[in-house]
């Protein structure tokens, strides 16, 4: 039988992908976002034993690794310690390099990061590809709300990314 520890790390191998995004969005510096995807991590950890099951893992992490990204992000703020710099050295993994894509994901990445927390997360959700009703489980609001914020989370992003064009 697996010991809680592995199963734990078997679990957050298999989902790094979601800690990392989240990281990602929040945090625009490289060390920011490891001190960042090293507190998710430890905030799972120590919620793990009380995990009973009832929805997915994925749902429970992506749930624990918001709170703490928008906690992290206002003790930060504090700090004065973020910057919305250059995203330029950031390499997308695929398999051929594409330096346009690579532009427009670090334009949108710059423009994800001058949102407020909350309409970063219903961002995230929604490149997620997660559904009205997941995103209202997750968030504890209705899926009306949900609608309502996510259109305005979409519009304040399209109008930050037009006015990054000018």
């Amino acid at each position: 039988m697996k010991s809680l520890e592995q199963e734990f790390l078997d679990k957050i191998e298999k989902h790094k992908g979601i800690i990392f995004k989240i990281s990602k969005m929040y945090m625009s510096e490289q060390d920011d976002r490891d001190d960042l995807f090293q507190e998710i991590t430890y905030q799972i950890w120590k919620a793990y034993p009380g995990f009973r099951g009832q929805s997915e893992f994925s749902t429970w992490l992506y749930r624990i690794a918001l709170n703490t990204a928008i906690i992290f992000l206002k003790s930060e703020k504090k700090r004065s310690f973020i910057s919305n710099e250059d995203f330029s050295g950031y390499k997308v993994i695929q398999e051929e390099y594409d330096p346009e894509k690579e532009e427009r994901l670090a334009r949108m990445y710059h423009a994800v990061n001058q949102l407020n927390s909350i309409d970063k997360a219903f961002i995230f959700y929604y490149l997620e590809d997660f559904s009205g009703k997941e995103i209202a489980d997750q968030m504890g609001i209705s899926e009306g709300n949900v609608r309502v914020k996510m259109n305005r989370a979409k519009n304040k992003l399209k109008d930050i990314l037009n006015s990054n064009k000018s």
